[in-house]
């Protein structure tokens, strides 16, 4: 006697396919799809369909419709006359809120300060102002010869890894700042200042927009093949810190990590 139960189809496999991997994201998966929803329209200025959601998302017709009445109901997303989805008037309402309360030092001290007692050296924090670069914030670790680094200082662009990489990030041409796009960060060695050596990498937001520069300052006569190996990993992990936390995306400091064509370092 052969069994009543129907057999699965394609799209019961897919379905259940999907239901898998929902299941296997952190945090409640209905709020997920919802945000999933709300992200689509990072590149849509005049609306979408609910045709447009479901390709962006990968999601039902009749879960997106559902979550867009929940969304629509708390301000998030509008309905139009002819059925397009926009942004509701919440989301601008809590960006201003978070504006209002961002506080930049807030994110850098505590990145800088771990960079620092990881590796025992000077961090610190370069933002740019038309030619020059600005320290904005550093921290310096306890011993007899360090950085000779101090907040407000400026430095032309053109000297040392943290010019350097504000340079090459803001799009400035040339094989060398290409050549920093690719690695992802600069050295310098001696540069600034005769005596001084540095390892940078950049520090995006939302967006891939520049903020700054995050800066590892270490004396020439400690700078070998070592440290550099020791202490950059720490370098591009602070960055990607810092991106994570202003909405940037990280793929450019996954190890592992190029090192520059023509470095000298002493053993």
């Amino acid at each position: 006697m052969k069994s009543s139960q129907a057999k699965p189809t394609k799209t019961s496999k897919l379905k259940k396919a999907v239901e898998t991997e929902q299941d296997t994201e952190p945090g409640v998966a209905a709020v997920n799809r919802a945000l999933t929803i709300l992200q689509a329209f990072e590149q849509s200025i005049d609306g979408m369909t609910l045709t447009e959601l479901m390709n962006a998302t990968g999601l039902y017709h009749s879960t997106i419709l559902r979550l867009c009445e929940s969304l629509e109901h708390f301000g998030y997303l509008k309905r139009l006359a002819d059925g397009r989805y926009m942004l509701g008037p919440t989301p601008f309402f809590l960006g201003m809120l978070y504006q209002e309360s961002f506080r930049l030092q807030e994110y850098v001290i505590p990145v800088l300060r771990e960079l620092v007692k990881q590796t025992g050296e000077t961090a610190a924090l370069y933002v740019r102002e038309g030619e020059e670069r600005v320290c904005l914030h550093r921290l310096h670790h306890v011993r007899s010869v360090r950085m000779n680094l101090r907040e407000g200082e400026r430095v032309p662009l053109d000297r040392g890894a943290a010019g350097k990489v504000l340079l090459a990030f803001s799009g400035e041409p040339g094989a060398a700042f290409d050549t920093i796009r690719h690695a992802g960060y600069a050295i310098s060695l001696g540069e600034r200042d005769a005596e001084t050596g540095a390892i940078a990498c950049p520090v995006f937001s939302v967006r891939q927009q520049l903020i700054g520069a995050v800066s590892l300052g270490i004396p020439l006569f400690r700078f070998n093949k070592k440290a550099f190996d020791t202490c950059l990993p720490f370098v591009m992990q602070a960055g990607a810190s810092l991106t994570t936390d202003l909405g940037g995306n990280t793929k450019l400091y996954a190890p592992p990590f190029e090192k520059p064509a023509g470095m000298r370092l002493p053993d």
